[in-house]
């Protein structure tokens, strides 16, 4: 009998309404299981009598164990190999920021040490994106909101939490249920988090945009755009053929309307494809209409499994400065963490061998 996740809220919360018990008392279970690495169901008080054999016949604190926990040289970065109750594996990496060593409007930023975990919704991806490793796995599994979840609880025994980013494994909104279950539980207690402080990265599923706002409003959306024109983005991106760029525009028009937020474009620099000043202004005026911010990703290498190389410096340099300069759209160039444990954006990818990991984060700074 494969048991679940007490994290998967409405498992538990349709049991607990089925045996009569008030679902006020899930947040102090889960409260508990975040609090002790080991936690047993007897240990946890008040709870209805009843409600002791009912955990242990159908859940488990974590349906998920972490396998490993690999350090960056420069201790920033720490990648989990997380194995889950079927066998399968899935990767998260926490990053830790210090936010007084950058500037703002030339003075030290206010703030201090936080940390952002990289969260992975799928096993493998179906995508297939020719610049992520993630991709050649395929796709295997979507992950329940529970097994999406326990990866923020494994996390959390490492390093206090601030942000969470869902751009690790797998295409966020093709798991939409889970998806938004998990991120309902993530802004509730125990765990508190802030919408804000939430950001779901998408390759551009039109539809499910269109959703999101209602369903989980004040989050912030990231958008894997890499080219400003549809012909290059089927190149690199095989699904944009069916979520084509104009329609994906108008829909995060639409999506920028309702939410009054900001939209975060992510732009992987490709040497040659999508690196060059036309593109540059091709992009600026695909975005002179949007309240946007642009994060240039420096391409990670991924060994056999991409023919791309990454863009020099100076290219990415002018690439800015025209984006900047010419429209007005605040650009960033995103900080590399965690190359050396291939957990750099573009490189998740579980080995089905050995599960050891090459890649696939993406580390948004907000």
């Amino acid at each position: 009998m494969a048991y679940k996740s007490v994290f998967d809220a409405s498992a538990i919360k349709a049991e607990f309404e089925s045996a009569g018990f008030n679902p006020n008392f899930i947040p102090l279970i889960w409260k508990h299981v975040l609090k002790n690495p080991e936690p047993q169901w007897d240990e946890i008080p008040s709870l209805p009598s009843a409600a002791y054999p009912l955990l242990n016949s159908k859940f488990r604190p974590c349906t998920s164990t972490l396998h490993s926990a690999v350090n960056s040289s420069d201790q920033v970065t720490t990648k989990l190999l997380i194995k889950l109750q079927n066998g399968e594996f899935v990767e998260a990496v926490i990053m830790r920021y210090d936010t007084r060593l950058g500037k703002y409007g030339g003075k030290p930023r206010p703030g201090g040490p936080r940390s952002t975990l990289c969260i992975s919704s799928q096993v493998g991806c179906k995508m297939g994106c020719k610049f992520c490793a993630t991709g050649s796995m395929g796709f295997k599994s979507n992950l329940s909101s529970g097994e999406i979840l326990e990866q923020l609880v494994h996390a959390s025994r490492i390093s206090t939490i601030r942000n969470v980013v869902f751009m690790g494994m797998g295409e966020p909104l093709n798991n939409y249920n889970a998806l938004v279950e998990a991120i309902r539980v993530m802004t509730a207690p125990p765990f508190q988090l802030s919408p804000k402080k939430i950001t779901v990265s998408t390759v551009g599923i039109i539809h499910a945009i269109s959703k999101l706002q209602r369903d989980v409003p004040n989050l912030n959306l990231a958008v894997s755009l890499h080219a400003p024109v549809q012909d290059i983005r089927c190149q690199i991106m095989p699904a944009a053929r069916a979520f084509p760029l104009e329609r994906l525009m108008n829909t995060l028009q639409e999506y920028q309307n309702s939410s009054q937020q900001k939209i975060f474009i992510e732009y992987i620099m490709l040497d040659g494809m999508n690196d060059e000043e036309q593109h540059a202004h091709q992009l600026g005026k695909l975005l002179e209409t949007f309240q946007s911010v642009v994060n240039l990703i420096p391409f990670n290498p991924i060994g056999s499994l991409s023919p791309y190389r990454s863009s020099d410096d100076q290219k990415v340099i002018k690439f800015q400065k025209i984006l900047r300069g010419t429209y007005n759209i605040r650009t960033t160039v995103r900080k590399q963490m965690g190359q050396d444990i291939s957990g750099a954006c573009g490189q998740l990818v579980v080995d089905k061998r050995s599960a050891d990991l090459l890649t696939d984060i993406e580390d948004i700074r907000i």
